[in-house]
């Protein structure tokens, strides 16, 4: 399979820069897959799973926050607001993050900005879990 290069970069550091056989990744619309001499597209992220598939069928799972992903036929670059790779993600903390979110909601009803940032947050911590877990968080 042709190979071409993938780069994810954070606000803190470039989580990947390499080449690799195809991408997966959580736009917006859907997740599509991205291969060489993919057309070119531009696309904003939803908090999901970026799939890299490398040689012999190994597969990094990061995840991201949200962010934008520019792809052209020979390079595909995924600017997230937020990445880190899903096995450095520990259940039992989103789990507790999520209650504590939780409990917060009521806590900022008089207050939208707080209130529309902690639901904000609660996604991405859901989607976390999500990506630990392999399963729908309601």
């Amino acid at each position: 399979m042709t190979k071409f290069k993938f780069e994810l970069v954070s606000p803190e550091s470039v989580l990947a820069s390499k080449d690799v056989e195809m991408v997966v990744v959580p736009g917006i619309d859907g997740s599509f897959g991205v291969l060489a001499e993919h057309s070119p597209l531009l696309s904003s992220l939803k908090p999901g799973v970026v799939e890299v598939h490398n040689d012999n069928n190994d597969v990094d799972k990061i995840f991201v926050a949200g962010g934008f992903a520019e792809v052209n036929p020979s390079l595909c670059t995924i600017l997230a607001e937020e990445a880190v790779n899903v096995e450095d993600l520990d259940r039992s903390e989103l789990e507790s993050k999520i209650s504590d979110l939780s409990d917060d909601l009521n806590t900022y009803s008089d207050d939208n900005h707080k209130l529309r940032k902690t639901e904000r947050d609660l996604i991405i911590v859901k989607a976390k879990l999500q990506a630990v877990t392999g399963n729908l968080v309601i």
